[in-house]
């Protein structure tokens, strides 16, 4: 008989648990406490138990049935973990700390590989294996927490996989961030490469955590070239749905743009994505690429960055350069790809 996995029961369900192995609700209130408040993934740390419940516990359940296979630290403070399923599959998550601010962010994988196959991505070469489950999402903020002691403050769905294409797993999985590790909405960003269905369906939930859009480009030609899911969803089109998005729910969005040399990175480039979201509620987050074995492309100069996001702003737009995490050990943005295959 497979053994209860505890990581991702509401308390209600943790209370059944314990009523079926003849223990209190009381203590599954104990054991929700030490799962999502202080992430202890041992049951001997759970120290306000009897032993015997403990030792009834481990007999009877799981706290986790995902591992860390791998975790790689950087010179910046970056933690690349590399997470193992049961199934074998392996997916990678990288915690960034920042040293003039409180907040800790986890960037998180939604599914094994990534189907969107974008140019300039890292991931695109695994290929797609499988989505996450809300329960396997989770489970890597459980994991980091538990390793690291730390309480994750923010969470950005900018992991591996494309969300949107995993929709119902990852709203639950954003309602159990909620609800379970006490995390609000306004620190959860989620980002997408465009899936114009569920931007309308995440219009429709008033959906109030951060929609970032991967856009890449100001106008559809430049896009296509480098974002297969631009010939199926258009740019246009795509910048209409971010409207109704920003109306139904009052929310800015996040333009996310990999400036990439002598691709999308020269004056007249800014000038037409300046044009392309003047009216569009939103602000823009300037990512300069990061160069990687898997790809010809190249980083954009300095001089070419400046320029961009001086003509961004000249239009009116808040403009940000992405800080630059975790280089060293491949967790920066576009680079994780897993380097594990199942035996």
């Amino acid at each position: 008989m497979d053994k209860f996995e505890l990581v991702g029961k509401s308390l209600s369900e943790i209370e059944s648990f314990m009523s079926d192995i003849n223990q209190s609700k009381f203590r599954a209130k104990q054991i929700y406490n030490w799962l999502y408040l202080k992430s202890v993934n041992n049951f001997d740390d759970m120290t306000d138990l009897p032993l015997a419940s403990r030792e009834l516990l481990k007999e009877k359940a799981v706290i986790t049935s995902v591992n860390i296979k791998d975790k790689q630290i950087s010179k910046d403070s970056t933690i690349k973990y590399l997470f193992e399923f049961p199934d074998g599959c392996y997916a990678e998550a990288v915690l960034m700390r920042f040293d003039n601010r409180a907040n800790l962010t986890a960037c998180i994988s939604t599914q094994i590989g990534c189907p969107m196959g974008c140019s300039f991505c890292a991931t695109a070469k695994l290929g797609f294996k499988r989505n996450l489950t809300a329960v396997e999402i989770i489970q890597q903020i459980f994991l980091i927490q538990a390793d690291t002691n730390l309480k994750i403050t923010n969470i950005v769905y900018m992991g591996q996989g494309e969300p949107l294409l995993n929709f119902d797993n990852f709203i639950d999985s954003v309602n159990m961030f909620r609800e379970f590790f006490q995390i609000g909405a306004r620190r959860i960003t989620v980002s997408t490469c465009g899936i114009i269905p569920q931007i309308n369906k995440l219009a429709d939930l008033d959906f109030q955590s951060t929609l970032a859009i991967s856009l890449h480009a100001g106008n559809q030609k430049t896009r296509e070239a480098i974002m297969p899911v631009a010939k199926k969803y258009g740019f246009d089109e795509l910048l209409s749905a971010l409207k109704n998005y920003t109306d139904k729910t009052g929310r800015r969005v996040t333009i996310e743009y990999v400036l990439i040399k002598g691709i999308n990175d020269s004056v007249n480039d800014a000038k037409e994505l300046a044009y392309a979201i003047s009216k569009l509620k939103s602000n823009v987050n300037l990512i300069v690429y990061n160069e990687n074995e898997k790809s010809d492309f190249k980083r954009p100069s300095k001089d070419a960055v400046l320029k961009f996001k001086y003509i961004l702003e000249a239009s009116g737009k808040k403009v940000t350069i992405r800080l630059e995490r975790g280089n060293d050990i491949d967790a920066a943005c576009g680079q994780l790809s897993s380097k594990f295959k199942k035996q």
